[in-house]
């Protein structure tokens, strides 16, 4: 039976080595999970034989595109979720995982964990070196799950919550396609009609010599300006898309952007369901990994897009911790907060099951967005008839009537 010398982590950190006579280093892993240890390297010490060593991971990226998907980050999730429950040490989990991602930079950033874990770092540390990639969230929910010796359910935890967020995301970019397409043509032919179509009917309103309205006025005096000064035009068409990406990295700017989403006709009820589905899932997942629910609040919060929710939860949080019951630190917050969500966490807190209901909060909320996502094309497109039918009208009636008007003059 070979020898194994082997590194290995407790729960809290340290490091301890040893030496253990074992048939494999699978099997190795599992009698140290036993003894609350978790395996991150091991060498077989039989004569002739000796551990491939992995290459040094170069520390300078050199790829300018360093975008990492959220399905690409979902399957590296899952997989070492399997791996760890199959016994695998950290470091050869972390080598199969990244042999097998195609993404250069993802290789890159997994090979750099993998040399830290390997140097004694616990996963959760290595992981927060890269925040581009592994948000707030996952590096807690990490070192919750290294803490608690759950690391491979908090995996698959983190897996499924992207996995939703991941189809979620696809069912919204499958309903825009259509409305977007139109969208973009309608735009084009409007343009062209301005520039190519409108100056030939201006030049006969002109010999007409007639009173025109101020519809038509208003539409020959904007071919005329993409005619003569197109470049202007698109330089404060740039200035204004420059101009709202800078004023929604301003923390008013962004503020002030979520409010009114919020607030629309048909994306703010989506926008709503969706953040308040993603906070008690989240929320839920973090309080049943023994997670503190104050502690669990500002992880939430910083994992939330909406900053109307995310400041919300903030707050929350700050009177969580003065002794206020969670349902009564939200209540404040109503227009956020769907009525459903305050009545369910009161009850969670009554009954002593707070995570539990709030996972089954998420799980109505989930199937609600679902519902209304696959009907959101449906929903979309008879709006998107009504507007441009609005805009063909205008156009067509500014443009016809000094004609008729001449006519009946005549």
């Amino acid at each position: 039976m070979p020898l194994y010398s082997y590194t290995a982590k407790t729960a809290d950190g340290q490091t301890k080595t040893g030496t253990k006579e074992i048939a494999s280093e699978i099997e190795l892993a599992h009698w140290l999970r036993q003894e609350n240890l978790f395996l991150t390297s091991a060498q077989e010490q039989e004569l002739g034989q000796t551990t491939k060593k992995t290459p040094g991971w170069r520390r300078s990226f050199s790829f300018s595109l360093k975008h990492i998907s959220l399905v690409e980050k979902m399957m590296f999730t899952q997989n070492l979720a399997v791996m760890i429950g199959a016994g695998l040490p950290f470091n050869r989990a972390l080598d199969a995982l990244g042999a097998q991602t195609k993404n250069k930079y993802f290789t890159q950033v997994i090979g750099q964990v993998n040399e830290s874990v390997r140097k004694g770092t616990m996963l959760g540390d290595a992981l927060a070196k890269f925040p581009k990639v592994f948000n707030e969230l996952f590096v807690n929910m990490v070192k919750v799950g290294e803490a608690s010796g759950s690391l491979e359910k908090v995996l698959k935890i983190l897996a499924f919550q992207m996995k939703k967020d991941s189809e979620l995301l696809s069912r919204v970019r499958g309903a825009l396609i259509y409305p977007s397409v139109i969208v973009v043509a309608m735009f084009g032919i409007g343009i062209l009609m301005m520039i190519m179509v409108v100056p030939k009917l201006s030049q006969v309103f002109k010999e007409m010599k007639t009173d025109l309205p101020l519809s038509t006025r208003t539409i020959m005096a904007v071919s005329n300006f993409l005619s003569q000064h197109w470049l202007i035009g698109l330089l404060l068409v740039l200035a204004v898309i420059i101009a709202g990406r800078f004023a929604l990295k301003t923390k008013p700017g962004r503020h002030y952007f979520d409010w009114t989403i919020l607030r629309l006709p048909i994306f703010g009820p989506i926008s709503q369901k969706i953040n308040a589905g993603r906070f008690a899932l989240t929320l839920g997942s973090l309080i049943e990994s023994a997670v503190p629910i104050v502690q669990g609040l500002n992880i939430v919060a910083g994992t939330l897009t909406n900053t109307c929710f995310s400041t919300s939860l903030k707050a929350a949080a700050e009177a969580v911790q003065q002794g206020l019951p969670l349902s009564q630190c939200l209540s404040p917050y109503a227009n956020f907060y769907p009525p459903m969500v305050i009545q369910m966490i009161e009850v969670g807190e009554e009954t002593g099951a707070l995570g539990e209901v709030l996972k089954r909060l998420s799980d109505f909320y989930e199937e609600e967005v679902t519902n209304i996502t696959k009907g959101l094309a449906a929903i979309i497109e008879p709006v998107l008839m009504v507007v441009i039918g609005i805009a063909v009208g205008f156009f067509a009636i500014a443009m016809l009537q000094p004609m008729y008007s001449l006519m009946e003059s005549m």
